[in-house]
């Protein structure tokens, strides 16, 4: 694909969590947050014999040991897929209350399952791929797409059926499960994130799997990118994540690169949701009004969340 360039990391965003870093077979840990497999790795006595867990759950044992938080599981490799989120976020509500704290556990659980780090995460990505195409249950349509593989999969399904053209730049990708089914679709795919931690893995996992997606570390707002370079510019559960300042200038920077068509979906939300970083909530008003100001021809749907699809050339 021509038009897309890379950005050096310094200038795209600072690096929180190295998903990649060497750590203790077991174990995984930083100045805030450890991580215990219990059949992998010995439970660090000096953190748990001061008091009694802080919350025993069906997946997890919590433990507070001063400022860190230490976290004990059993999950099994064919259990490691996106859907720790929910189990997350559900199980160790209150204890895991900021994003950072959940990236941080979440990274530890991938971790500490499977020693080696790239295996770990390639059987996270296999996994998750897997249930994102065959959802193992019904979708329910009322419930948040977020909360599940399941519920998330229509999503993708509604993507595939809005592309236009075959090369597509994905916007704020995170693990870039989207861009890795464009590319199993044949698609020339471009996945970008602010995290060059994120779009690391996400590039060391592609190449693993023999799929063809290119990786590159940019700022939604200065997309590098050439002018109308791309066939069709996708943001998916993105600008929840952004100030509402930031709406317009990351909207107006998909308009200026795709060529045909750009897509935006975005969840429902009465609230925003912290534990998954969420700024803001969208509603199908709020849509319409960002493509009436694109001036341009659009479409504003309500299908698992909200869909804006407006229309380049």
């Amino acid at each position: 694909m021509t038009g897309v360039r890379d950005v050096p990391a310094g200038t795209a965003g600072t690096v929180r969590i190295d998903p990649l870093a060497p750590s203790h077979p077991g174990r995984w840990e930083d100045a805030r947050v450890v991580v215990c497999h219990v059949d992998r790795a010995p439970v660090p006595v000096r953190l748990v014999a001061a008091r009694p867990p802080e919350r025993v759950t069906e997946h997890f044992e919590v433990h507070l040991p001063g400022d860190r938080l230490l976290v004990l599981h059993r999950l099994r490799p064919d259990e490691l897929d996106d859907d720790i989120a929910g189990l997350i976020a559900g199980e160790l509500s209150g204890l895991v209350a900021s994003a950072g704290d959940f990236e941080r556990v979440f990274t530890g659980v991938v971790r500490s399952t499977i020693s080696d780090p790239l295996t770990a995460w390639s059987t996270f990505y296999a996994n998750s791929l897997a249930a994102l195409r065959s959802p193992a249950h019904p979708v329910d349509p009322t419930v948040a797409p977020e909360s599940s593989l399941a519920a998330f999969a229509p999503v993708h399904e509604r993507v595939l059926s809005e592309l236009r053209g075959r090369t597509v730049l994905d916007v704020g990708s995170c693990f870039g499960f989207l861009p890795l089914r464009l590319a199993q679709e044949g698609f020339e795919v471009v996945a970008t994130d602010h995290t060059p931690g994120t779009m690391g893995l996400l590039g060391a996992v592609a190449r693993r799997r023999g799929e063809p997606v290119r990786t590159v570390v940019a700022d939604a707002r200065t997309l590098p990118a050439a002018d109308r370079s791309v066939d069709t510019v996708t943001a998916v559960h993105l600008l929840e994540h952004l100030p509402a300042a930031d709406t317009v200038p990351v909207l107006d920077e998909m308009l200026r690169v795709a060529r045909r068509r750009v897509v935006v979906a975005v969840p429902y939300e009465d609230v925003p949701e912290p534990v998954y970083g969420h700024l803001r909530t969208f509603d199908h008003a709020a849509l319409h009004a960002l493509g009436e100001r694109s001036g341009r021809p659009f479409t504003v749907a309500d299908d698992h969340g909200g869909w804006l699809v407006v229309e380049v050339g």
